[in-house]
């Protein structure tokens, strides 16, 4: 479990004192930080909470030896409290107070009788403002031994009881209102104006805020999530982070409005193993035939009738690469039923399945396909899914499981029954009445028709001329089609249906919201915009931290293959950015740039050209101007119909990137027999060759009774006086080491040669 990084901010409110004077403390004993927003590593909280704690063992140890000190100091005799109104100066004499017309001396100033409130006042006054003033100097010199001191009794004030939390009255005798009674809801990333609305406040005092903080922010500038909750309890207010822009229009289901609906039923399993092929059955259709490589390779809803009982069926790819779909399925399904071919067993791609139905809290339903095969055997697949903590109820466990055949249609009338009673069970039920809410299954570019989005229903109802969100785009419903293609008015809970109007191609797993107006609709679409944009471009301009240090040290070596990749739809988009995003290693890496619905467009290229980026178009092409501009930009768009072929060949497009193994291969061995000193080149070693041969571009190991004392390369290399290019086994010949003069008779000169090996992923 990953643990949560504090600031020193937050740290400061754990040890009640400011953050200015952590930040101080930290840097007193060494720490290297540059403000309170800094995050506070466990060396920095193991030397806080030390120094703190020796600091309160020395204030306890200061007040007891005070307390024993004033024990043995004998009783001071104390003056009777004078009566109130006389003046608290002492008197220098006993003599009583002077009558009118007398003459005296009061508190050293000679005064008549009459003259003494004057005459004395002025003098007091006097006095007094010096005083004053000097309070005033005493206080602006700030004393050291007296801070420590004040903070020593501090501390051991904060030892001495448990720290109670401190209340802000709400009303008259009202002391147990809790500090945040207030409360702001906000999305990530909201700006300074509109957090200042919600906590009914000027933008300029949250600036003046910020700027305290250390921070310099302008009216419309984004806050983060850190510093939007840093401000907000400075003011007291207590942040409540919303999901999604648009949830505080969502309309609430009405209990009474409730009426029962169909249950949504997500297939999932391993490649191959039937999945479509049972839908197939179910719909008495053949959409595998259409599929590249009879792969389903798109998101499909469907909707059937079975005994007068409406069942919402999913098909999700198998294929590895489509982990997110499957995931994504799995979160808006009522029933998950795991395939699991009775030839075949239990593969990864079932477990993955498994994992995912269990992650989303949903029941799950065995379904035992292929059992018309001669070498089926349910019993082995049942021990399996046992394994897997998946119990079939024909062995007293708790899991329906059915075996069933997509060829005869053996199995699969008991199949759907069993779907039935599974959602009885359930209850499943929703409100008609409210404006439709659900899920963009899967969305697409269409020539006439502009963006199509497969939405889910879930709750309310949809119709023609509504008013929707979907992501980050709005729109009326312009048209409803459900999934036979024809045409419909309204489509209520747990329902299917593609529809139209939308300005732009959301992403599947979007949410699909009814607003009241599309004036509320580009409103929350604005907003999610921005949030949008933020996120992708804090993203990319991420602050450095010490924990991602070492990570951008090692990025600037980094190579790359930058990518652009457009689909037919947005879902298989999706899953192909996952898939070859995925693909890297310490030194390579995918980068991909841009990724979007639709055919290749002359922008595409010209970014590619701009990013020296490969296109790979997934089930789409480029169009007229922009295979011209491809052809003379010379940007390489790749297409491909099936997405582990796409995988291949970004794989080998790295593997040509990967730094190659470098290693040593020996090539000779000579022995030093003899010293010479030649002028200007310094000393040559009389050699020689006992094994293989010596290059003049050679590099050298010099070695001296087994161990190695230099490395490094050949200077020179001389047959008698002539130069030599290579000397072989037998030959004597002299031989000079680069930048190297301390060879010494029976010495051993080895040869070798850098042999560069070309590496792969794997």
């Amino acid at each position: 479990m990953a643990v949560k990084t504090r600031r020193i901010y937050e740290i400061s409110r754990d040890f009640s004192v400011s953050s200015q004077a952590l930040v101080a403390i930290l840097k007193e004993l060494g720490f290297e930080l540059k403000s309170h927003m800094s995050v506070a590593t466990p060396e920095m909280i193991y030397a806080i909470n030390k120094k703190f704690t020796e600091e309160k063992k020395a204030a306890r140890q200061d007040m007891e030896q005070k307390k024993q000190a004033s024990r043995k100091r004998p009783p001071q005799q104390h003056s009777r409290p004078r009566p109130a109104g006389t003046s608290s100066a002492p008197r220098t004499s006993s003599a009583p107070p002077l009558k009118a017309g007398k003459t005296g001396d009061v508190g050293g100033v000679r005064v008549t009788g009459t003259g003494v409130v004057a005459g004395v006042a002025r003098k007091v006054e006097k006095k007094k403002r010096r005083k004053d003033k000097r309070k005033k100097k005493e206080r602006r010199s700030v004393d050291t031994t007296a801070v420590t001191k004040s903070f020593k009794a501090t501390m051991a004030d904060l030892s001495a009881a448990k720290t109670k939390k401190k209340y802000r009255k709400s009303g008259e005798g009202d002391d147990t209102a809790p500090k945040y009674t207030r409360i702001i809801k906000v999305s990530e990333f909201i700006s300074v104006k509109e957090m200042a609305n919600q906590m009914d406040l000027k933008p300029a005092e949250l600036i003046s805020k910020l700027f305290e903080l250390g921070m310099m922010a302008t009216m419309n500038q984004r806050l983060d999530m850190d510093t939007i909750e840093m401000v907000a309890d400075e003011f007291e207010f207590k942040v409540e982070i919303v999901e999604e822009v648009g949830e505080v229009v969502r309309e609430i289901e009405v209990t009474e409005n409730m009426v029962k609906r169909a249950p949504v039923v997500t297939v999932m399993g391993h490649v191959d193993h039937g999945k479509t092929s049972l839908l197939d059955y179910v719909r008495k259709t053949n959409v595998v035939s259409g599929e590249a490589g009879a792969i389903t390779q798109h998101i499909g809803a469907y909707e059937i009738i079975h005994k007068e009982n409406r069942i919402i069926f999913l098909d999700t790819p198998g294929h590895e690469a489509f982990t997110a779909m499957r995931a994504r399925g799995s979160q808006i399904t009522d029933i998950v039923v795991v395939v699991v071919a009775s030839d075949e067993g239990l593969k990864p791609q079932t477990s993955e399945a498994i994992d995912h139905a269990r992650a989303a809290n949903v029941p799950i339903i065995v379904g035992l396909s292929k059992i018309d095969k001669p070498n089926a055997n349910p019993d082995e697949v049942m021990a399996q899914m046992a394994g897997k903590n998946l119990n079939p109820e024909q062995w007293g466990g708790s899991t329906i499981t059915v075996g069933f055949s997509a060829k005869t249609g053996e199995g699969i009338e008991k199949l759907l029954d069993m779907i039935i009673l599974q959602s009885d069970m359930l209850e499943l039920k929703a409100d008609p009445t409210i404006r439709g809410q659900g899920v963009v299954v899967d969305s697409h570019l269409e020539k006439g028709r502009g963006p199509v989005a497969t939405v889910l229903v879930q709750r309310g109802t949809s119709k023609i001329g509504d008013s929707i969100v979907a992501g980050i785009f709005s729109g009326r419903i312009r048209t409803l089609t459900n999934d036979a293609g024809k045409k419909i008015e309204s489509v209520g809970p747990s329902t299917p249906a593609q529809i139209t109007g939308l300005n732009g191609v959301p992403q599947a797993g979007d949410s699909f919201l009814g607003v009241q107006n599309e004036q509320e609709a580009r409103e929350i679409t604005v907003s999610r915009s921005q949030i949008k944009r933020e996120h992708e471009y804090r993203r990319s301009h991420a602050p450095v931290s010490l924990e991602k240090i070492f990570t951008q040290i090692q990025e600037g070596h980094v190579k790359e293959v930058r990518l652009i990749i457009k689909g037919d739809v947005d879902g298989s988009v999706e899953v192909l950015s996952d898939t070859l995003g995925k693909i890297a290693t310490d030194e390579v890496k995918t980068n991909i740039i841009r990724r979007g619905v639709g055919a290749i467009t002359e922008s595409d290229v010209m970014l590619a050209a701009a990013s020296d980026a490969i296109i790979i178009g997934f089930q789409v092409g480029p169009d007229t101007r922009a295979r011209e501009v491809a052809r003379k930009e010379t940007v390489d768009i790749r297409r491909y119909d099936i997405i582990y072929e796409a995988e291949n060949d970004v794989k080998q497009a790295l593997e040509g990137l990967l730094s190659p193994e470098i290693s040593e291969r020996f090539v000779g061995m000579a022995e030093v027999r003899d010293i010479f000193k030649v002028p200007k080149i310094g000393l040559i070693a009389g050699s020689h060759v006992k094994e293989g041969r010596i290059m003049r571009n050679d590099m050298v190991r010099l070695t001296r009774d087994g161990k190695e004392i230099y490395k490094g390369n050949i200077s020179s290399l001389r047959r008698f006086k002539d130069d030599a290019r290579e000397v072989k086994e037998g030959f004597e010949c002299g031989i000079g080491i680069e930048n190297f003069n301390d060879i010494k008779v029976g010495d051993n000169i080895e040869a070798y040669e850098l042999v560069e090996t070309a590496r792969t992923l794997d």
